[in-house]
């Protein structure tokens, strides 16, 4: 069974659970109107289906290379990246003013996730570009935007971020990558920088790289970092590409998966850059970058949970073992059953979140208003964490679908589960991601989880009436996980907010997941995601209680232990 994109499953989700109608209302977003929603859908999927997914197995067995200083891409990429350059999927959600489609993140969050699921180490390099656009688009000089975000928009010349070093990973501030002011309006920049995705190619005419480095005399930490643009090629005011800039790959990594990515060690010796944003100010700037990553890299997730569901659900259809009824193969086993129900509830659930962040986004740029920011910084490491959590495991669970054979590389199961599982680490870890969620996010006091948990309860009450059981288990859930939010938020020792971050976020996923399940019931009663939403309430929306208990219980036995006695 060939891979296919979850285009009918995208508009169900935009017109009965996320609410993109509100969207479309707004002035800033008329133009999506269903018409032209639903053409934009059908056109990536095609283009998924048939162009990107062909990609994906020869990316793993014919991975980049680099050759005499030159990335070579595996065979296909070009023409791959072409195609969705020249559709204008990379500046879907960008400024018109620039070349782009001026379209709603909730649309753009589809596509890039669909490709995602086709071919995800393709899809990693429009994403960067996606990401730097944003930056620039914030931070950057007019002159600079003229200059840059048509041809990145256009996929003529594409982007990356550069913030890890061999001794600073989540730890930016330890950078040591510096930049000197040549006089002139431009800086020369020196460092080295690794775990670059696509740092470069064999098919864009330039590759613009957004580098954080230190300038002389500039505080330590974070506080004294400043970003740069830095090209591969040094353009003319009118884009023409002039001399090679001082900077080069060292080499690429040899990784578990994403063979088709070139991931690399960037070299920079004295390279011309221009400061995007004021100095000092290169976090601000990047973490423009990074959070509009965040939500992608969710999306690569649920992506590759998509495309690893289908594998195994192609397997499972097929072969036959064992005394099965019904079909006779091995879908009619209640653990296989079990598996590709969970896979199916999961992604489902990890689906909407990210959509609903995306929709929380789209809201806050066309109304401006403080609460619909304040649902999309909340949601965005909910979103990336969960949707990357559920692609590991949904990739892991399709390997044992396959049971044996999902072990034997040709049969492509496990590299489902070898590209998607850096995404829990990448753009941020997902550990990362949950102390941002009950540090940072919770500095209002909770007051933005809290009005999310009020819309939850008060869409279970008016769900009361058709489904009694699915919308008490939903609102109950709901009470436990104020209850622990309001524990979190009166805790001024931060280490025990962090020492159940991560089950406390999955926990806030795991409600979320059912309040959308039930919303998706509402719309088809007696249908497939009624018993779809029975499914996760009866079997995995309990898991909250547990997570919450471990979120609550402080970091005394984390750290009774000494670290003698951990090496004992």
């Amino acid at each position: 069974m060939p891979y296919r994109a979850a285009v009918e499953e995208f508009a169900f989700l935009f017109d009965h659970v996320v609410d993109f109608a509100a969207v479309q209302a707004t002035e800033l977003f008329g133009e999506a109107t269903d018409d032209v929603t639903r053409a934009i859908l059908g056109e990536a999927g095609k283009l998924c289906d048939e162009v990107i997914a062909p990609l994906q197995r020869p990316g793993d067995l014919h991975p980049a290379v680099v050759e005499n200083g030159v990335v070579r891409t595996p065979p296909g990429y070009a023409d791959g990246y072409t195609a969705i350059a020249e559709g204008g999927w990379i500046g879907m959600a960008a400024d018109p003013a620039h070349g782009g489609m001026g379209l709603p993140m909730t649309l753009t969050s589809a596509v890039n996730e669909m490709m995602s699921g086709a071919c995800l180490s393709l899809q990693v390099c429009p994403l960067m570009s996606q990401g730097q656009i944003e930056a620039l688009s914030h931070h950057a000089s007019d002159a600079i935007k003229a200059l840059y975000l048509p041809k990145l928009i256009s996929g003529e010349w594409t982007g990356t971020m550069n913030l890890t070093e061999p001794q600073a990973g989540s730890d930016v501030g330890a950078l040591t990558s510096k930049a000197e002011d040549n006089g002139n309006g431009t800086y020369s920049i020196s460092g080295q920088k690794i775990y670059i995705s696509w740092g470069d190619n064999d098919f864009a005419q330039n590759v613009c790289h957004l580098v954080l480095a230190r300038l002389p005399g500039a505080p330590s930490g974070t506080k004294g970092i400043s970003l740069f643009l830095v090209p591969k090629f040094l353009p003319d005011e009118d884009g023409a590409l002039g001399a090679r800039n001082s900077l080069s790959v060292v080499s690429l990594e040899h990784k578990m998966g994403l063979h088709g990515s070139p991931t690399a060690v960037m070299q920079y010796d004295g390279a011309t850059g221009w400061l995007i944003g004021p100095e000092g100010g290169g976090m601000a700037a990047m973490f423009t970058m990074m959070n509009n990553a965040r939500l992608g890299v969710g999306g690569q997730g649920i992506g590759v949970a998509e495309g690893a569901y289908q594998h195994a659900l192609a397997h499972a259809l097929e072969r036959k073992q064992g005394r099965a009824g019904g079909t006779g193969t091995i879908v009619e086993h209640a653990d296989v059953r079990r598996m590709l129900m969970t896979m199916k509830a999961d992604i489902f659930a990890a689906r909407a979140i990210a959509l609903s962040c995306a929709h929380a986004i789209d809201m806050g740029a066309a109304t401006g208003e403080g609460d619909w920011k304040a649902r999309a910084a909340l949601l965005t490491p909910i979103a990336k964490a969960f949707g990357t959590d559920t692609g590991i495991a949904i990739a892991e669970m399709g390997v044992q679908v396959h049971g044996g054979m999902g072990v034997i590389e040709e049969t492509g199961a496990a590299q489902f589960s070898r590209d998607v599982r850096v995404t829990a680490i990448y753009e941020g870890t997902n550990g990362i991601q949950a102390m941002d969620l009950v540090a940072r996010k919770m500095m209002d006091g909770g007051e933005a989880a809290l009005r999310l948990l009020d819309e939850v309860e008060a869409a279970a009450e008016a769900a009361r009436e058709p489904f009694p059981q699915m919308a008490d288990a939903v609102w109950q859930a709901s009470e436990s996980l104020r209850e622990a939010t309001e524990w979190l938020t009166a805790q001024d020792d931060l280490n025990d907010r962090f020492a159940g971050a991560v089950p406390y976020l999955r926990a806030f996923a795991r409600v979320l997941g059912g309040h959308l399940h039930l919303k998706a019931a509402l719309a088809d009663k007696g249908g497939a995601r009624e018993k779809l939403a029975r499914f996760y309430m009866q079997r995995l929306l309990p898991e909250h209680a547990g997570l919450l208990a471990h979120a609550q219980a402080g970091d005394d036995a984390l750290f009774a232990m000494s670290v003698e006695e951990l090496v004992a």
